[in-house]
């Protein structure tokens, strides 16, 4: 009875057509109810064209269409309906097909997704219109626009009011914007706790994204107090929402075991939703995930496809990782001029351990001339814009003359220049000025050189300078300070540091003699394949130096040593004798 007077009604009057197009949808009869909406829009009624655009941006009655959905939106908004104007100005805000756009408004063209241009300026003029009228979802929007929107547009101090309206009438977006706001204010503990608690009116009211971010701070401990399974909740309820960030960051604690408990299975699975919705970090982490194997089975060819994925949105370490895979071989043909493209976008992407990866593939033997050349100008254009790393591998290029003539004092130049930040040309700067390769010698300047490059740890140069330490040149003789160069060469596994320690503990240098601590590197030494520390442990196990005597071991160190061409190892198995497999049983 109801719909049929509602359906006499609709003769007479717009407004009763309209409440009768909304009673057939109620009733399921949404194609017809959506038709007869068209027909009160088309009179000037803004409801009816506010529900129009609706239905064409819902998809309901009609195929969806975002111009024609902008278009009744439009025609809305500037007769006044505030929803109208939230929605137009969001429409605006996050893109409207580039021909679709027109100085009078929106007109019907074919649409194409991947051509939509945004226009902040519209969308804030439209938000503006309705947070003036009261929308608190619009005021939170003409917030957002001045929080972040272009440089022109942007006044933090007003957003965070617009923001406090917004809160103020109860709308979670509000509270997200003031958490945005005092975060990026914060100075101290009390900024982000009151970030936090904004925050956390907003997770509470289900928005992905406040959920998200105080998952970070709680994950940090800023203003919150640290927990790492609460942090974790809240990524995974985020993720569910659809937040790209949350799904990689979840996916990486599942992979982890960071408050949770470990599942690569589910890891790779939000990895995977996060990576393919353009996040590259968790498509990196994918190629991770399917390079190492662990729980899952290693699939070479699946990291490459995500490493290639994140390289393509620019992460430098998945250019590295995708290197490494095509340089081995692993999953696709071993292609060196392909690993070396690989490592120069890394490189250039700021990826500093790339840059030693393409010097030591330039060293490697099966690397062509026209990769060299290729090489050489990479590190020459490099080189020239102020990369370092680039200068140090240019000059290894000009001392050695790879890919290009050889020229030792631009080779001297260029190592100087990388001095100044890579270790390993402060040592090579430094031999280079003990020899006098192209440039003046100067012992002094050479051991200043490699002094540095020891005292940033490096191992090599650990052991040079003490060998000058010992001799006096380039400064003072200091039998102390070599030993404890060649103690820390020695501790990060330097073989032939391990062997001087032994032979400065022995004796004969200015130190106390300790016997027991000599015979202890020189077996370090030997166990690594040194021919001197086999000798030396050979002499003591054989005298009993350290107050061990061990014949038959000593004979098998001594063997190694003779094998390995030393003559005073020989001599000592001469005097030895044969051993016990040369003798002959006699009855």
């Amino acid at each position: 009875m109801k719909r049929a007077l509602s359906a006499l009604g609709a003769r007479f009057s717009a407004r009763a057509r309209l409440a009768h197009a909304l009673r057939l949808i109620e009733d399921g009869e949404v194609v017809a109810g959506v038709a007869l909406l068209g027909s009160v829009a088309e009179t000037g009624m803004p409801e009816a064209q506010f529900r129009v655009g609706r239905a064409y941006l819902d998809g309901t009655g009609v195929p969806p269409s975002l111009v024609e959905g902008a278009r009744w939106m439009r025609r809305a908004a500037e007769a006044g309906w505030v929803e109208a104007r939230l929605v137009l100005g969001t429409l605006y805000l996050f893109g409207l097909p580039r021909d679709g756009i027109s100085d009078h408004g929106v007109r019907l063209v074919a649409e194409t997704p991947d051509d939509r241009v945004p226009d902040p300026v519209e969308a804030a003029r439209w938000a503006y219109l309705a947070a003036e009228a009261g929308s608190p979802d619009a005021q939170a929007l003409y917030g957002y626009i001045l929080l972040d929107g272009p440089p022109g547009l942007r006044d933090p101090a007003a957003a965070e009011g617009w923001f406090s309206r917004a809160a103020a009438a109860g709308c979670p977006q509000g509270h997200l914007g003031l958490g945005l706001v005092w975060m990026r204010a914060a100075g101290d503990e009390a900024g982000q706790a009151r970030a936090a608690e904004a925050l956390r009116v907003a997770a509470d009211a289900g928005l992905g994204s406040a959920q998200f971010l105080l998952g970070a701070l709680i994950e940090q401990g800023r203003g919150v107090a640290r927990d790492e399974a609460a942090a974790t909740a809240l990524y995974g309820r985020a993720a569910e929402a659809g937040v790209r960030a949350a799904q990689a960051r979840f996916g990486l604690a599942l992979l982890e075991g960071r408050g949770c408990a470990r599942d690569a299975t589910r890891a790779e699975s939000w990895l995977r939703r996060a990576a393919l919705a353009g996040d590259r970090e968790a498509a990196s982490l994918l190629g991770d995930l399917y390079a190492s194997g662990g729980t899952l089975p290693p699939n070479y060819v699946e990291a490459a496809l995500w490493y290639r994925r994140a390289a393509s949105a620019g992460h430098a370490a998945a250019w590295r990782a995708l290197g490494m895979l095509v340089l081995t071989g692993a999953g696709q043909p071993r292609d060196v001029t392909e690993a070396a493209r690989c490592f120069r976008q890394a490189a250039a992407l700021g990826d500093g351990r790339a840059g030693a990866d393409l010097g030591n593939l330039l060293l490697g033997q099966d690397v062509s001339e026209d990769d060299r050349r290729d090489l050489g100008r990479y590190f020459a254009d490099a080189a020239a814009a102020g990369d370092p790393v680039a200068a140090f591998n240019f000059s290894i290029c000009l001392t050695h003359g790879l890919g290009m003539a050889r020229d030792e004092p631009a080779a001297a130049a260029w190592m100087l220049r990388a001095a100044d930040g890579v270790v390993n040309a402060q040592y090579w700067y430094g031999r280079m000025k003990l020899e006098g390769r192209g440039c003046a010698a100067d012992t002094a300047a050479g051991r200043g050189w490699i002094a540095r490059a020891a005292e940033a740890g490096m191992a090599d140069a650990q052991v040079a300078l003490a060998q000058l330490m010992l001799t006096g040149r380039g400064g003072p003789r200091d039998h102390a300070g070599a030993a404890a160069l060649y103690r820390a060469a020695a501790e990060q596994g330097q073989v032939d540091a391990m062997f001087s320690l032994g032979a400065m503990l022995g004796g004969g240098h200015d130190l106390p003699v300790d016997r027991g601590q000599a015979q202890h590197w020189f077996r370090m030494a030997a166990e690594r394949g040194n021919a001197l520390g086999q000798l030396m442990l050979g002499r003591y196990l054989l005298r009993g130096l350290a107050g061990e005597t061990d014949p038959a071991e000593a004979r098998r160190w001594l063997e190694r040593a003779a094998a390995q061409g030393v003559s005073d190892a020989a001599a000592e198995l001469v005097r030895l004798g044969p051993g016990p497999a040369a003798r002959v049983e006699t009855g």
